[in-house]
């Protein structure tokens, strides 16, 4: 069992969290606006591939993996193994973001799914998917303000943070999976 120290950039220790939180928001603020213009309002295109079609299982995949590191890293954590803690969730990060890209290029060419299915699923299903939606609208800000807080060497908040931070993400990858197996099993 290794007991390294956290790791910090000295870059971010010199931005204050008031800034630091506000180009967070920002950034959220404008990934979340385009992805309401993509799903709700731009609609798809008639152009359709199997590299397309392939996409949301491909989503969901990744979303399982994302929440595997999670938990992997958690356990880094309380084993106080921090550079292992570091590279679980870094990597955890990655895998979201090449989720959130091919989950826009899928969007992109095929727009919204609709869910067809009927009776007891159907409340149960709205139910996931827009508790879903809102805390993957939340989770963006979250995540990057817990890499912030650590890189940034604020350890006690990024503590306080992250115990929010990663119950949010792990249900919104878990539940993006459900979605998914609940979708293709409706359509």
């Amino acid at each position: 069992m290794t007991h390294d120290e956290p790791f910090t950039l000295d870059l971010l220790k010199d931005i204050s969290p008031f800034k630091a939180i506000g180009v967070i928001l920002l950034i959220s603020g404008v990934a979340l606006g385009f992805l309401v213009w993509l799903i709700y309002f731009k609609g798809g295109s008639d152009y359709s591939s199997n590299l397309i079609t392939s996409l949301p299982a491909l989503n969901a995949l990744l979303n399982s993996t994302s929440a595997v590191l999670l938990l992997f890293g958690y356990k880094a954590i309380r084993d106080r193994n921090f550079s292992r803690h570091m590279n679980f969730n870094l990597t955890a990060f990655v895998t979201s973001s090449l989720f959130l890209i091919s989950y826009v290029v899928y969007h992109n060419f095929h727009g919204s799914t609709p869910f067809r299915g009927e009776g007891m699923i159907r409340p149960v299903y709205f139910f996931i998917l827009v508790s879903h939606i809102i805390l993957s609208a939340l989770v963006l800000p979250m995540i990057l303000t817990s890499f912030y807080l650590a890189f940034s060497g604020k350890l006690k908040l990024h503590r306080k943070v992250s115990k929010i931070t990663l119950p949010v993400w792990l249900y919104v990858s878990v539940t993006g999976v459900i979605i998914f197996f609940v979708l293709r099993a409706y359509s």
